[in-house]
């Protein structure tokens, strides 16, 4: 199917997209800080500049986009058109999160991904079940948290 909008109209909607400050991550930070979790945000100083980091904790969370990062739920389609540009640019965000993510590992990091899937979409958790779920874990000293929604793969792309 060819896109319904002209290149004009498909860029500017394409540079309004946030990458900061998005409503999943919003809601992430202010139900956390509402349970007493303090953290500091997108540290320019560890790689990946995690979107919210937990130095009393040793942890990291990055609250990634199903689209941006190719999770493989149901809020992630591949595009139809340009389809060699989309696999090379959201292939290369995955390879580039799991660099970020392994350098944080191997320096004492605990690193935890939010998908937007659990958040937003069909398969979402009960906002209370993920606040848990993330709370716990930070909590817990549990190297690893990948929270997706319901019906989410545990693995990156198609």
């Amino acid at each position: 199917m060819a896109d319904v909008h002209d290149r004009e109209t498909r860029s500017r909607n394409m540079a309004a997209i946030r990458g900061r400050d998005t409503k999943p991550e919003l809601v992430l930070r202010r139900d956390l800080h509402a349970l007493g979790f303090r953290y500091r945000l997108h540290s320019k100083h560890l790689p990946g500049r995690p979107d919210m980091v937990f130095p009393k904790l040793q942890a990291v969370l990055f609250v990634n986009g199903c689209f941006w990062h190719g999770h493989s739920c149901d809020l992630f389609r591949w595009p139809k058109t340009r389809e060699a540009f989309w696999r090379d640019k959201i292939g290369a965000n995955i390879a580039r999160d799991q660099r970020a993510i392994a350098a944080l590992q191997e320096t004492g990091w605990r690193t935890g991904v939010v998908w937007e899937c659990a958040i937003k979409g069909r398969g979402r958790l009960e906002p209370a079940t993920m606040i848990a779920a993330v709370a716990n874990w930070l909590r817990s000293g549990e190297s690893v948290l990948d929270l997706g929604g319901h019906s989410a793969a545990t693995g990156q792309g198609d």
